[in-house]
């Protein structure tokens, strides 16, 4: 049966503020563990007028307070920031609070511009075989397995728990998912960064997997932006905010927040950009119901794997909602109804 999950990057309405962002992202949590959803994640993003999530362990912590069922993790974590034994103690803190619920999903992406990367790193740059490193490390301090010829043999990441999050790398090319396969850990592809797909990294992880205490067998998803609503046309009224934000970002402007639909509509595009609008349209699924049930299953397919994460940025909050209830409803997602949620002041 296919699965169905969500990205939530808290974004910033135009004219409102991060407070009200990462709120929504509680309500998100809330309304997609009643709806069925499989797991949420949230992201990592630094001097970011956007977005709202810059530190997902701790917004990670607040969600599964306010939820009950639902998988709450990283999308992601990005590892070459930090030590591999700190995200470790992150993380096995919040599988202790929440044993069974948590993800550490992982990037290698700055998050950034490069000076949010330099205040983050002060100046000690790392390399691709150092990510490598990292996400071994990350792994045997996870399942207690340093190998003894490792440099901190003995060391054990507290607290010691019975549990072990699910550990996922992203990533949007063959590199990543050659680091998952050889590393043993889950692998999530983020078609919407990569419009082009990665059908092909996708089976390079498969056929050169490597179990691990974490993984067995090769653990896949896909991660694509996702827009519905009643009628194909006003789903594509709802994308035309993503349009926008993504062709500001590539002109590199700093926007203030999601545009609303007025913008997005009276934008006077160039030649160049309605050609990059059409361009990054392959990073999305957008339609009716119907159409976007398809679509998702087509994806799903052509990737080979049994879940779909779902990111949504819409300007008005209530159709980013709306879209994730109607795509739970084309899917028959089990409701659990509102008497089960977690609602915790």
């Amino acid at each position: 049966m296919l699965k169905l999950s969500i990205l939530d990057q808290s974004p910033i309405a135009h004219g409102s503020t991060a407070s009200e962002a990462l709120q929504q992202t509680v309500q998100v949590a809330q309304m997609a563990e009643r709806l069925g959803y499989h797991r949420l994640w949230v992201s990592e993003h630094h001097d970011a007028p956007t977005l709202a999530g810059s530190t997902p362990e701790i917004l990670i912590a607040h969600l599964a307070a306010r939820t009950s069922r639902i998988r709450i993790g990283s999308g992601g974590v990005m590892l070459p920031h930090y030590s591999a034994y700190k995200v470790a103690e992150n993380f096995r803190m919040l599988e202790a609070l929440y044993p069974g619920r948590i993800d550490v999903g992982l990037g290698r992406a700055p998050g950034g511009m490069p000076r949010s990367t330099m205040a983050l790193q002060e100046g000690k740059a790392r390399n691709a075989v150092d990510y490598m490193q990292q996400v071994e490390d990350l792994r045997d301090y996870l399942t207690d397995s340093l190998p003894e010829d490792h440099r901190f043999f003995g060391l054990t990441a507290s607290p010691v728990v019975d549990t072990v999050p699910e550990m996922w790398l992203l990533g949007s090319s063959d590199g990543s998912a050659y680091v998952a396969a050889q590393k043993g850990t889950a692998f999530t592809f983020a078609h919407f960064i990569n419009g082009e797909g990665g059908v092909g990294a996708m089976r390079m992880y498969r056929d050169r997997f490597v179990p691990s205490p974490l993984v067995t067998t090769p653990r896949t998803s896909v991660a694509i932006f996702a827009f519905c609503a009643d009628t194909d046309e006003a789903a594509d009224k709802l994308a035309s905010v993503l349009d926008l934000s993504l062709v500001l970002l590539a002109n590199g402007q700093r926007s203030n927040g999601t545009p609303t639909l007025e913008m997005a509509q009276s934008y006077p595009y160039s030649r160049y950009e309605l050609a990059l609008v059409k361009e990054n349209r392959k990073r999305m699924i957008v339609g009716s119901k119907a159409s976007v049930k398809q679509q998702i299953e087509e994806l799903a397919r052509l990737y080979g794997t049994d879940e779909v994460m779902l990111a949504t940025t819409t300007a008005r909050f209530e159709d980013r909602l709306h879209s994730f209830e109607l795509i739970a409803d084309a899917f028959n997602l089990t409701d659990t109804g509102e008497d089960e949620r977690t609602t915790a002041q």
